[in-house]
């Protein structure tokens, strides 16, 4: 409940941001974008419930006699094993996406030609129902990180949602000359928006985007130690996909339920087998 509650007062207070600015409804957001924002906000929570319910299930059928055996552990213990489990999966598991094996699961993603609270879980349902960090959580939790686990979802959520938002709260801090060796530490080590704007950048030719990095989803660190950073306190000028503007959007429902639905347009990652490379176009 508390996990809840404060996803919640998080997106909603950068959700009201972004309305207060009159950016909560994009200028570059058609019909199919606002149906699927609409329906991720619906289906994401369940999927999200359902795969920690289902791994902490199988945990308790699987290890019945390993329930709460690491609740003994000091708080810093479970949050450094956290983000390994979590949140460095997450990195490789968004990094694989990016590849043809994954992409169609994250096309989705990438597809909002505008950075919003609304982009923050737009990916296809599958692919989080496979999110190898997922799964390691519920099992965490079963083994007794439960309160440690909401409070570092918490955190990790108001980052996550920050990064995302059009709302670019990093971009004041950078104009204080007191803040820029804060702003040097910082940048490196959470998502920012400068730095993840630049990865849902239209194109990488600008020199400030960089879809080809600029992985991390809580840690940016990740990128740091793995060679996929790109710092440029900077912001792309266009979001989206070459492929979408040269052929039209895809509908809502297939971006969304893929590869149950899959795409009737010519040249597009949404067939069977995919027929498009990471990036198209």
């Amino acid at each position: 409940m508390f996990q809840s509650l404060a996803l919640v007062a998080v997106f909603g207070g950068f959700a009201a941001a972004e309305w207060v600015r009159g950016e909560l409804r994009p200028r570059m957001a058609g019909r199919e974008d606002d149906r699927l924002d609409i329906a991720i906000l619906l289906v994401f929570p369940l999927v999200f419930a359902g795969v920690l319910t289902t791994s902490t299930a199988l945990s308790a059928w699987l290890m019945p006699e390993q329930r709460g055996a690491l609740a003994h552990w000091p708080w810093w213990a479970m949050v450094g094993t956290l983000l390994i489990a979590d949140d460095l999966t997450q990195y490789w598991w968004h990094r694989l996406s990016h590849s043809s094996l994954i992409w169609p699961l994250h096309r989705v993603h990438h597809s909002a030609a505008y950075m919003s609270v609304r982009v923050v879980y737009r990916n296809n349902a599958l692919y989080y129902a496979f999110m190898p960090g997922l799964w390691l959580s519920g099992v965490l939790v079963y083994l007794g990180f439960g309160w440690v686990y909401a409070g570092y979802s918490v955190v990790k959520i108001a980052v996550i949602i920050g990064a995302h938002s059009s709302w670019r709260w990093d971009e004041a801090l950078y104009r204080i000359p007191a803040m820029h060796p804060v702003m040097w530490v910082l940048e490196r080590t959470i998502s920012t928006p400068a730095t993840h704007h630049a990865h849902h950048a239209l194109t990488q030719d600008d020199g400030v985007g960089h879809y080809a990095g600029n992985f991390g989803n809580l840690l940016f660190l990740w990128d740091v130690i793995f060679g996929t950073a790109r710092i440029t306190r900077r912001y792309p000028p266009a979001y989206g996909l070459a492929d979408d503007r040269e052929h039209g959007t895809e509908r809502w429902a297939t971006q969304l339920l893929y590869p149950f639905l899959r795409s009737r347009r010519r040249a597009t990652a949404l067939s069977w087998p995919p027929g498009r490379p990471p990036r198209e176009g």
